[in-house]
């Protein structure tokens, strides 16, 4: 496979190119314009074409023969339980939902939330939707009432979807009385809340008025057809973290998102249909919509929906097991995951237990991996382990590599290269492109290709002002970067104040205000330092009120638990550090990275712009003292 060629294709022919890629999928009607802009201007793929998503997923496959296939493995070491569904049984599942749906008035354009576990149900309600077009908006299960309600405003949903707990390794979450805590908070009134019941061992939860039990609602529906939709018609919103601390309701097409899975699949991925695909993600984040529960399906591959932890449940073996218990070819996870695999069990012991015949690639994003842990991985695994970039904004590969005939060159601490589709270049401040090995921005030429998002919901001047504004004709990424002479892409981090918590992005400014609402802080700054484990994690450092004498400890305690309890514990805020006055430049801007810069113990600039050196110093004895 000539990948230059390939890629060339793809920005000097696009539609050319675009159209061949979309005759890969079926639709009830094939586009006949590929490429036009919407009313603001922003461009669109395919709008005259009519598909479905969840026929793409289920129903093609039982109409070409594979419907006692395998299409779902539910394998949950928390509960011991373990469950698989074909796709005709699947689709048994997910066409009642939706008829359940229907039957309580939702039809195409509503939207619903779905706050669950990961549990088959979730996988079902989100097809179900699809199956009708009823937009979906999936919540990581547990999230605090507080990112419910954000969610539930801004989207106002026909139907919420849940399940009465989640687990986490041995505890317990249930949910009712989070999503009770968020019904009563919310502005918009939900009118169905749809509850599935686990029925655990402690099943003691509060169950309250106006319920729909999930099962009966499934068990007296009628099946539902699926329903064509136009290309644009938005499949989902995820909200992902933004730099004014208010979620974005990043909005996914359906047509070109459809074409873009199963170009990656076919090529990034490079597995076969009928081969068993595992992303080790929950639903509620790009990857588990892309590839634990869309992308596979598409391409007839099984899905493995992991309910646990890389460690803990039992051991730092999970992952292998899985793998060699369901023949997995490919797999997906966050570097943190293999790190924490890797801290438990550094000498690969438990590796040795498992037949890792059938394994070919490990796929990792999320955040970037260290040299250290491709190191381990490919000392004890034995496999590939292919690092790549990618947003939710995006929903597929940016950058990578396309491993399909196994011709394919690793770099290390590289991300990969441009996929099809992305004309990334590296800028600096002023828009003037830079030469290889200068540190820059990563932007992208417009048109972002197929799969990339429509906008945010509701919020063109969000959408615009985040993504269109900073190079006319370019999409801001948001990250820096830097490309060598062979092309290579290596991602150097966040330039936002947007954080990476193993593979979650967590808004520092929606932390900075939960922090500075604390009844003693007078200013605050939350930055995000390298962590080993988790790539990075939130520090807040603290200035408090005249007249206060709250202790270092007590502050540092209360902080952590509100945080736990506004955000959830994905957070990961665990230290608080009290100074007398944060860095600042002339105008009253807080030096955020000359913060985090001093937290990590790096080599620093004296910025220009400082209004007082002096407190270089003073931060810097503040953190000896911290860590003592």
């Amino acid at each position: 496979m000539d990948t230059e060629h390939l890629f060339k294709r793809s920005i000097q022919d696009r539609e050319h190119f675009w159209k061949e890629q979309a005759r890969e999928i079926r639709w009830f009607r094939f586009p006949e314009q590929i490429l036009s802009e919407n009313k603001n201007s922003y461009p669109q793929w395919f709008p005259d074409g009519e598909l479905n998503m969840c026929y793409l997923c289920i129903d093609k496959h039982i109409e070409d023969g594979f419907g006692e296939q395998t299409a779902i493995v539910y394998d949950s070491p928390v509960t011991g339980q373990k469950k698989t569904y074909t796709f005709s049984q699947a689709r048994e599942e997910i066409s009642k939902l939706a008829g359940g749906l229907a039957s309580l008035g939702l039809q195409k354009g509503d939207t619903a939330v779905i706050y669950m576990p990961m549990i088959p149900q979730t996988l079902f309600a989100m097809l179900a939707c699809a199956r009708i077009g009823v937009i979906h908006n999936v919540v990581f299960g547990g999230f605090a009432p507080h990112e419910l309600v954000v969610r539930i405003d801004d989207c106002r949903p026909k139907a919420l979807i849940t399940a009465t707990a989640g687990i986490e390794i041995a505890r317990r979450i249930p949910y009712l009385p989070l999503v009770e805590k968020a019904i009563e908070l919310a502005q918009d009134k939900v009118e169905n809340i749809i509850v599935y019941n686990r029925k655990l061992a402690d099943n003691q939860h509060e169950m309250f008025d106006g319920l729909t039990d999930y099962e009966e609602l499934v068990k007296k529906s009628e099946p539902a057809d699926c329903i064509a939709v136009e290309s644009t018609h938005p499949l989902y919103l995820l909200y992902t973290s933004g730099t004014t601390g208010k979620p974005k309701g990043i909005t996914r097409d359906t047509g070109g998102y459809a074409t873009a899975l199963k170009f990656s699949m076919n090529y990034i991925y490079g597995v076969n249909p009928g081969e068993t695909y595992w992303a080790a993600s929950d639903f509620g984040w790009a990857v588990g919509h892309s590839f634990s529960v869309y992308g596979p399906l598409i391409n007839r591959n099984t899905t493995i929906i992991f309910e646990g932890k890389p460690v803990m449940t039992p051991d730092a073996g999970t992952f292998w097991r899985i793998i060699s218990e369901y023949k997995v070819s490919v797999m997906f996870t966050a570097p943190t995951a293999i790190r924490a695999i890797k801290k438990e069990d550094p000498d690969g012991e438990l590796v040795k237990k498992y037949d890792l015949r059938h394994f070919k690639k490990q796929f990792l994003a999320g955040e970037r991996c260290d040299v250290a842990t491709l190191d381990w991985f490919e000392k004890y695994i034995g496999v590939p382990a292919i690092d790549h970039w990618w947003q939710t904004e995006s929903g597929w590969p940016m950058v990578g590599l396309m491993t399909s005939d196994g011709n394919y060159k690793i770099k290390r601490a590289s991300a990969g290269k441009p996929i099809p589709g992305y004309d990334i270049k590296i800028f600096d401040e002023n828009g003037l492109e830079l030469d290889a090995h200068q540190e820059g921005y990563l932007i992208i030429r417009l048109p972002l290709p197929p799969g990339a998002l429509l906008g945010i919901w509701n919020d063109n001047d969000r959408f615009h002002n985040s993504y269109l504004s900073q190079y006319k004709g370019y999409y801001f990424s948001g990250d820096g970067a830097i490309k060598d002479e062979d092309g290579y892409i290596f991602i150097t981090g966040r330039v936002d104040d947007v954080i990476n918590v193993a593979g979650h992005r967590l808004s520092t400014s929606e932390m900075e205000e939960i922090v500075s609402s604390h009844p003693d802080v007078a200013e605050c700054a939350v930055v995000g330092i390298d962590d080993d484990l988790k790539g990075q994690v939130p520090f807040a450092t603290v200035v408090l009120k005249n007249g206060s004498d709250i202790s270092n400890d007590l502050i540092e305690q209360q902080i952590v638990q509100t945080v736990r309890e506004k955000i959830s514990a994905v957070a990961c805020l665990k230290n608080v550090m009290t100074v007398k006055r944060l860095p600042k430049t002339r105008s009253g801007k807080i030096l955020r990275k000359l913060i985090r810069t001093l937290l990590d113990g790096k080599e620093f600039r004296i910025p220009s712009t400082i209004d007082d050196e002096k407190i270089i110093e003073e931060i810097q004895l503040k953190i000896k003292e911290y860590r003592s």
